[in-house]
């Protein structure tokens, strides 16, 4: 990373601003900060940023022009979950969100490179993340000269590209946040920054109320009113393992428009990770690890294409037999929930045929720890967070860092920890 950077962040560091920022975090978001804030943020060159943004956009891009995915993707919605608003030919239409999450490996040049983790077309927390390395800069008393912004944007031109991305051309007062009860989600403060920002409301996507064709909420006054717009927070699989039952079908056409089609979840996803590896993906899945759906792999070719792509796996096939090198993750669960290390045979053998399809094997990436912090070397994860307004370009906003010391990355895998958590890379 950047040395001169760390090495002053470390040397002045004191536990006392630490719960300072802990505190003006909770201040500004409302309400308590519930996830696990890392120490320190990431210092990055630019370069390095933007080489990982323009793959995500080379991945996007690909997969928008690919017929075949599209439909293939398509066919992944759940029953109930296909909703309506997008065109039949989805080429016509884009995503307003995107986030590519990337490790950073090396290479066997000892060089280090970043690597896809996964690609997803929804939301993250762009409020959140913005105040967030405001107060890294404020609290640490950080050069003001550090960049935190991405795509060209600068604090006044982010903000616009939010707005008109999550707002379009409606009124604040007819564009609504839902959410699966938002008030006790952990991402509360980013709901709630979002909210005070642009003025919308943030409102349980369960108590929409249907009249006719239109979707309304209650206001704080308890007067119905209209909704033009939906910044969809809601994803399908909690709504799917708690099920909850909305008011309303979310497959009959009402007359409003998704800043985040909820289809969208589903048609950029971890479905598309092996497509990436296929060789019609060209030079885009370059930054791909080899990866196969769970039904190739015991049905299909899927093992041999990965030992093709330099994975090493066993010739042994008994049920005791374990893939060290793999990861077993699903395709439609959030936060990493799922995610397996070295399956055996037996455990792939046990998800029933007709749910295999719904799962994918992948080369385990062994993240490289870069960041020096008093406890170690510590690896990071790099979220590149898009905006796409309707009629707009994709476009780079900023970033989110995870910091940890586990096997997996997300805050709720590295507890009892410090120096790890959730952070974000300010750029020089």
């Amino acid at each position: 990373m950047i040395s001169d950077l760390r090495d002053a962040f470390n040397a002045d560091f004191r536990p006392e601003d630490y719960q300072r920022l802990l505190r003006r975090l909770d201040e500004r978001a409302g309400t308590k900060v519930e996830f696990r804030v890392a120490e320190t943020p990431v210092f990055l060159p630019l370069a390095q940023l933007e080489s990982m943004a323009d793959s995500g956009i080379a991945l996007t891009e690909r997969l928008l022009a690919w017929p075949e995915y599209l439909k293939g993707a398509e066919k992944s919605i759940p029953e109930g979950f296909q909703v309506a608003g997008l065109p039949e030919d989805l080429r016509r239409s884009h995503p307003n969100f995107l986030t590519a999450d990337f490790a950073l490996v090396k290479t066997a040049g000892s060089e280090l490179q970043p690597r896809l983790v996964e690609i997803q077309a929804f939301p993250s927390v762009f409020a959140y993340q913005a105040m967030l390395c405001e107060e890294y800069t404020k609290v640490y008393g950080l050069p003001e000269s550090l960049g935190v912004f991405l795509g060209g944007l600068d604090r006044d031109g982010f903000w616009a590209l939010f707005r008109e991305t999550v707002v379009g051309n409606h009124a604040p007062e007819n564009v609504v946040l839902t959410e699966v009860d938002p008030w006790r989600q952990k991402t509360l403060p980013d709901f709630l920054l979002t909210a005070e920002r642009l003025g919308i409301a943030v409102v349980d996507i369960a108590s929409l109320v249907p009249v006719g064709r239109k979707l309304h909420y209650r206001n704080k006054l308890g007067s119905l009113v209209p909704i033009h717009r939906i910044y969809n927070r809601a994803i399908a699989d909690e709504m799917m393992a708690r099920r909850v039952e909305l008011p309303f079908r979310l497959t009959d056409p009402w007359d409003v428009e998704w800043a985040g089609h909820p289809n969208w979840y589903f048609l950029i996803s971890k479905y598309a990770v092996p497509w990436f590896c296929l060789p019609e993906a060209g030079k885009a899945g370059s930054v791909v690890p080899p990866a196969v759906f769970l039904s190739d792999f015991l049905n299909g070719d899927g093992l041999e294409r990965l030992r093709a792509a330099g994975v090493p796996l066993s010739d042994a096939a008994a049920g005791e037999t374990v893939y060290e090198e793999l990861l077993l993750k699903p395709l439609f669960s959030f936060a990493g929930k799922g995610i397996q290390f070295a399956p055996t045979r037996a455990e792939l053998e046990g998800i029933g045929e007709e749910e295999r399809g719904n799962y994918l094997l992948q080369q385990r990436m062994r993240f490289e720890p870069t960041i020096r912090t008093p406890h170690g070397l510590t690896q990071a994860e790099i979220r590149i967070l898009y905006l796409w307004p309707d009629g707009g370009k994709l476009t780079p906003a900023i970033s989110l860092v995870r910091l940890g010391r586990g096997k997996m990355m997300g805050v709720d895998h590295n507890r009892n920890q410090e120096w790890v958590g959730a952070s974000a890379a300010l750029w020089r």
